[in-house]
């Protein structure tokens, strides 16, 4: 018998538990989300006048991206056969969006693209950890 979580009932009515599983897996990858792309933006401070510094960015960046990649994947795990709700997934997908797009925009485009990425990780480790809606079957 696969373990759930949310006694809670959804505000409609509707009752039902997501697996705890799939959201444990969804914090997880959230979690390390947030912690690459700290480490990412650490990197960028030194990065200017450091080759070595901007090399360990650009990998800090290749591994935001992956984590990003399974991330979506578990998200839409969370949202389409967990029946958990899809707000995550389309957070997940502008992550991945957003990060892809810094290899193609000009490099002023940077940093205000890596503000964008450090809000929407932010949005999204409030939704997986804090938000009760998080354990609701849609």
């Amino acid at each position: 018998m696969q373990k759930t979580l949310g006694a809670r009932a959804r505000p409609d009515g509707a009752a039902g538990r997501i697996s705890a599983g799939l959201l444990y897996g969804l914090r997880l990858a959230v979690t390390a989300q947030a912690a690459a792309l700290l480490v990412a933006a650490a990197f960028a401070g030194q990065a200017a006048g450091n080759a070595a510094m901007a090399e360990a960015h650009i990998m800090a960046g290749m591994v935001v991206h992956v984590v990003a990649f399974v991330q979506i994947v578990l998200a839409v795990l969370f949202w389409r056969p967990g029946g958990g709700a899809g707000g995550p997934a389309l957070g997940s997908i502008a992550l991945f969006a957003v990060g892809l797009a810094q290899h193609v925009t000009l490099p002023v485009a940077h940093p205000p693209s890596g503000v964008i990425l450090l809000v929407l990780i932010l949005a999204l480790l409030f939704w997986v950890w804090l938000s009760p809606s998080a354990t609701w079957r849609r």
